[in-house]
């Protein structure tokens, strides 16, 4: 536990400076590291307000220690934080992973360059393009490359000594037309190397100076009258102009720009990263981020920039963001609300939707118990609840013109349903086709009968209907003395509005939300469930009305002839005999002469 004499000390003498916090349990454990502009202002929230949020609250009961470190700006108290947390591991703070297995494009330092892919970087001066955020994305821009441009891929020491000596022989690349046979002198180091600063600038995106060097050449050999050499730089220009035209998304004037999004639900923060340079997509990656307190989008956002552009080590010099966040001092932070750069946020977006959703869709299978509490965490939120409704049921009425009204009660335990729980109800209090009187009395006899057997209560009710019904219900449960204890709503079928008790103005959810999509799942549940029971009560009853209008047969022998026979048509079609064996041959009689 803290001691709060001891923490106010600590924070009256911290300076109004920027810098990084550290919060320290008793036994010197780290709690959480942070970020402030100014640090005496933003460790003092913690204590002076009440902390609505649970894991806050428990984690300033716990705070012993509060250490610090000054540092001349914000820009490098984020830096600082981010690394802090990647070394301490706090267990308050998100958890941000280095992955150190990025693939890279490679130049190795040569005299005649290798390009390759590799996963290990090396300190022996070799230029290193990426991290890239997948193989497939090397290797695409790899084939691109070799296509382009014909390079060694043996591992030779070609020094102008080994090459003069004719210590090697070309190989079956240089055969191939994939190689130009350096090993033997045949292309110079000055030809190589011009295309080794091509290949440079389509790694970086800037596809222009390759573009007109290779129409240069082609115009020189159609000149040339070289029309077959001409020919193959042609299929160059269109294998690039072709690439060119699928990577680019915006106008090519945008480049060198890192865009940033994030996508977040109760739980998870999802942040996608584009990089760009030309016009095209360089490089994607989407950042998720487990929240573990109250953190808002902004700092959420804040941290992942920060933690990406370290990780993809970006020199970008401008961002664009959704809203306004601080980042490096040297970096322009750009607010798009229309044109190209809105184009690029809003695909940034998309990314961040589309891997949210396939995230969720893998979870449910591979963790259940993730996704329900998930689920359960956002209905809590939408619907403005006390607790997560892990127990819900649904009321529904079924009647025609008021003939055999009945009514439904469906249950969702963990957002699915509980079939076992469901209860069929048939009115007997109400006469003619009056749901609110209907709805008034199911409500009634469902918790009167679970209060009785003390069996356990609803988080929420949901009633099939709007403000009507849910007045009606509520008269039911504030003569059992539940109003209040039981959070209820009303779903009205017209526009999906949900309306509260005492509340005129209705929720409208988002026709996408997965709140909004398990109420909708309980209604019809329960539409189709007091549905099935009405139209067996129906169909029982014109069974029953068949049988009974014959002379003799009472409501006793219908039953009895039904439970015998299964259906109406097996009794037509049986003998006399047979009917006696159940009824007695005076009935037998009547029975069989009514049908024939």
């Amino acid at each position: 536990m803290s001691n709060p004499t001891s923490t106010n000390v600590q924070i009256s003498v911290l300076p109004n400076n920027p810098g990084v916090y550290q919060f320290y349990d008793a036994e010197g454990k780290i709690l959480y590291v942070g970020k402030a502009k100014n640090l005496k202002k933003r460790v003092s929230s913690y204590f002076n307000k009440k902390q609505g949020y649970g894991k806050t609250r428990v984690l300033v009961k716990k705070i012993h220690t509060i250490k610090h470190i000054v540092v001349p700006t914000e820009s490098d108290a984020l830096l600082l934080e981010n690394n802090l947390i990647k070394k301490l591991q706090p267990r308050y703070n998100v958890m941000l992973k280095d992955d150190k297995s990025y693939p890279w494009i490679c130049i190795k330092s040569e005299r005649f360059p290798r390009v390759f892919p590799t996963r290990k970087l090396i300190k022996d001066g070799s230029e290193y393009y990426g991290p890239y955020t997948s193989m497939k994305t090397v290797r695409t821009l790899l084939d691109l490359v070799k296509s382009l441009y014909p390079l060694r891929t043996c591992n030779y020491d070609l020094s102008n000594e080994k090459i003069e000596a004719g210590k090697y022989k070309v190989c079956l690349e240089y055969h191939l037309g994939n190689c130009l046979g350096p090993c033997e002198g045949f292309q110079s180091e000055e030809d190589y190397h011009s295309q080794i600063e091509d290949i440079r600038q389509i790694i970086k995106g800037n596809f222009k100076d390759s573009l007109q060097t290779f129409k240069s050449q082609m115009k020189e050999f159609a000149e040339q009258m070289e029309f077959e050499k001409a020919q193959r730089v042609k299929d160059k220009i269109d294998i690039l102009e072709n690439y060119q035209a699928k990577s680019t998304v915006v106008n090519p004037k945008i480049s060198n720009v890192d865009v940033f999004s994030i996508i977040s639900d109760e739980t998870h923060a999802y942040i996608n990263f584009l990089q760009l340079a030309h016009g095209s997509i360089i490089r994607s990656h989407t950042l998720e981020i487990k929240k573990k307190l109250d953190e808002t989008d902004e700092e959420l956002l804040q941290l992942a920039i920060t933690e990406i552009r370290q990780r993809f080590k970006s020199q970008s010099r401008e961002v664009y963001l959704p809203f306004p966040v601080d980042v490096e001092e040297d970096v322009k932070v750009s607010l798009p609300k229309l044109g190209d750069k809105k184009r690029i946020l809003e695909l940034s977006e998309r990314n961040a939707r589309f891997y949210r959703q396939d995230k969720l869709k893998q979870i449910k299978i591979t963790d259940p118990d993730r996704h329900t509490k998930r689920i359960m965490a956002q209905m809590k939120a939408d619907l403005r609840l006390s607790e997560e409704p892990r127990h819900i049921e649904c009321f529904d009425n079924s009647n025609i013109q008021g003939s055999n009204p009945v009514a439904a009660c469906v249950v969702f335990k963990d957002g699915k349903p509980s079939k076992k729980d469901y209860r069929h109800f048939n009115i007997k209090t109400v006469e003619g086709p009056d749901d609110f009187a209907s709805m008034e009395e199911v409500v009634f006899r469902r918790y009167k009968r679970l209060l009785a057997e003390d069996e356990p209560l609803p988080q929420l009710i949901v009633i099939d209907g709007g403000k009507g019904q849910l007045s009606s219900a509520l008269k039911s449960l504030e003569v059992l003395g539940l109003r209040g204890k039981i959070a209820i709503v009303g779903i009205a079928k017209r526009l999906e509005e949900i309306y509260f008790p005492e509340d005129p103005v209705p929720l409208y959810l988002d026709k996408r939300s997965e709140s909004l999509k398990i109420i909708q799942q309980l209604r019809n549940e329960a539409h189709r469930f007091g549905i099935t029971h009405h139209r067996n009560k129906r169909s029982k009853g014109a069974i029953n009305s068949e049988l009974e209008n014959i002379d003799g047969v009472g409501k006793k022998t219908a039953e009895q002839l039904l439970k015998n026979f299964k259906s109406v048509k097996r009794i037509k079609e049986a003998s006399v005999e047979s009917l006696a064996e159940s009824v007695g041959m005076a009935k037998a009689k009547k029975i069989y002469k009514s049908f024939h």
